[in-house]
């Protein structure tokens, strides 16, 4: 991201290069924002006709002007609601929906080093509290895996929650404070529509290293989970995450996006596969750290390049003995993370991907060993799929080691994009849909402040109309005649608030209804005054005289 000045710019945030390559919608293409949708049901303010007051003498002697009948008036309702609704401006002022807001780093951008330093594993509900506690940041949700650490919140204030959740992301790492400018460096912002097509196309594996991999789908999933009892992951972005889970689902079931590599695991076996002199496991000796996901992954992967020899190293013995029985036909070797020394100097490939938060193999270790055989030309590599990283950087000062990180992983990407290019635009077309089907129900949420205000103040009306009246009739009623006369306020009102309550609801599911109920809104806000600072001006509490002028519209 660029300077703070870009922060400041109301209209639109622009997005990243590295996105807009791959193909994340700007804020142009994307549906029209609620805003420029509003726009399109008024009309100009200057066209609204003149209104005109005439009393019943002057409608009486003016021959071509008569009293129509009550049953007239309300035959024509729903047009003068149509009328009302076209000439009715919205207010500048009126209640603007927070913002969604993304803010990451990811693999396109971001050197790994930044990434493992903000990276979340084990303390994910502790961050969403912390995120949550700043003042404007109403909701939060972190994606943080081994190519990205992106942080979803919902937003009362745009410039101000980004401010936030930068601030917080500067003071993350235990090692000391990120420079902020460093970090907006490496670090991209998208907001509503292009924050919510951002994660759909993530969850699809479109903006992947490795086009289509499945992997991403399942820790969004995971995001959902972790979300489940955490409530700074509210209504918005609980929903976001479904959707994108949905989104992902979508595209690997409709289209072809999953044929070939698809992990990062995956990708890792054939890269390897790759570097060997003789492409071919047969003559090189694997050795395997780490019993986790990723590791079965890579297993599984191995297993169908024929690679079906190897040794595992895991802190426990039972989940390394799980995985081996997982894989029957395979011949492997298990032990215990007091060999990792004797067991890298034995072997010559070597997949790193266990959770350790420091690196367990570095240059000082490896020099101490006998060099690779000449089979594999003499060279020991490393490939290191965890994150943080498990093998120090300093190997690649050796000519006789060479260790490959997840960003190594981009030359297997490039020999993956053409065969998968046509599938990725068809789920394009699928992540519009799923875009659209999430929008509309966040529009949908739009008016339930609307409604809890329209309800709040015909109860207001009714309670101050109700002890006008029981005043007015004395104390000699009975608690019988009390209670009918209160039941009769209460049915008046829930039959004349009927109707614009059922404009005011939609499940989200079209997407023209949702936007017809926004129309309904901003009319029902301008016909009883209900937006936030027209409600704090004008609405009186209960016993209190009604303002001038506000007689008649009781």
């Amino acid at each position: 991201m660029a300077s703070a000045a870009r922060l400041s710019t109301p209209a639109r945030v622009a997005l990243p290069t590295q996105l807009k390559n791959k193909g994340v919608r700007s804020t142009a293409s994307a549906r029209p924002a609620p805003a420029a949708r509003k726009s399109l049901q008024v009309a100009s303010v200057a066209n609204r006709p003149e209104t005109i007051n005439v009393t019943p003498q002057q409608m009486t002697a003016n021959g071509n002007a008569k009293l129509r009948p009550v049953s007239g008036a309300a035959a024509d309702s729903a047009k003068a609601l149509q009328n009302l609704q076209s000439l009715t401006p919205v207010s500048e002022n009126s209640e603007k929906k927070s913002s969604i807001v993304a803010l990451g780093l990811s693999v396109h951008a971001c050197p790994v080093e930044l990434r493992e330093r903000l990276a979340v594993q084990d303390d994910w509900s502790k961050c969403i509290e912390e995120l949550t506690a700043y003042p404007h940041i109403e909701e939060a949700a972190i994606l943080s895996t081994c190519n990205r650490m992106e942080v979803y919140v919902v937003a009362l204030s745009f410039h101000r929650g980004v401010r936030e959740v930068e601030d917080w992301m500067c003071k993350r790492p235990a090692d000391g404070e990120v420079d902020l400018e460093y970090l907006r460096k490496h670090m991209f912002l998208l907001k509503d529509e292009d924050a919510t097509a951002h994660l759909l196309r993530v969850s699809a594996g479109l903006d992947s290293l490795v086009l289509g991999e499945g992997q991403i789908l399942a820790q969004v999933k995971g995001v959902v989970e972790k979300g489940e009892g955490v409530s700074g992951m509210g209504r918005h972005l609980n929903g976001l995450f479904k959707a994108a889970v949905t989104a992902g689902k979508r595209v690997r079931t409709e289209t072809k996006i999953a044929s070939g590599a698809v992990s990062v695991s995956s990708a890792a076996a054939e890269l390897a596969l790759m570097k060997l002199p003789s492409g071919s496991y047969d003559d090189a000796e694997i050795l395997i750290v780490g019993a986790g996901t990723m590791s079965r992954l890579l297993v599984k992967h191995l297993q169908s390049k024929n690679c079906k020899k190897f040794k595992l190293l895991n802190r426990s013995l039972p989940r390394a003995e799980e995985l081996a029985a997982d894989f029957p036909d395979c011949e492997i070797t298990i032990g215990l993370m007091d060999e990792l020394e004797s067991s890298v100097a034995a072997a010559d490939t070597i997949f790193v991907a266990s959770s350790s938060d420091e690196p367990i193999i570095n240059k000082a270790m490896l020099e101490k060993m006998p060099e690779a055989p000449e089979k594999v030309g003499g060279i020991r590599r490393l490939f290191d799929i965890s994150v943080p990283r498990n093998v120090d950087s300093d190997v690649n000062e050796m000519t006789t080691a060479r260790v490959f990180n997840v960003d190594d992983l981009k030359e297997v990407v490039e020999k993956n994009k053409g065969a998968r290019a046509q599938a990725a635009e068809d789920a394009k077309e699928l992540l519009l849909e799923e875009q659209g089907s999430f929008e509309a129900w966040r529009d949908s949420l739009e008016t339930v402040p609307t409604i809890k205000r329209l309800r709040q103040k015909a109860e207001d009306i009714r309670l101050q109309a109700l002890e006008k009246t029981m005043k007015q009739m004395g104390d000699d009623l009975t608690k019988k005649q009390r209670k009918a006369v209160e039941d009769l306020s209460r049915g008046i009102v829930n039959k004349l608030l009927n109707g614009p309550m059922q404009s005011l609801r939609s499940d989200g599911t079209d997407a023209r209804q949702v936007q017809e109920t926004l129309v309904n809104m901003h009319a029902l806000e301008r016909m009883f005054e209900l937006s936030p600072q027209e409600a704090s001006a004008h609405m009186w509490t209960q016993g209190s005289a009604a303002p001038k002028g506000k007689k008649g519209r009781q």
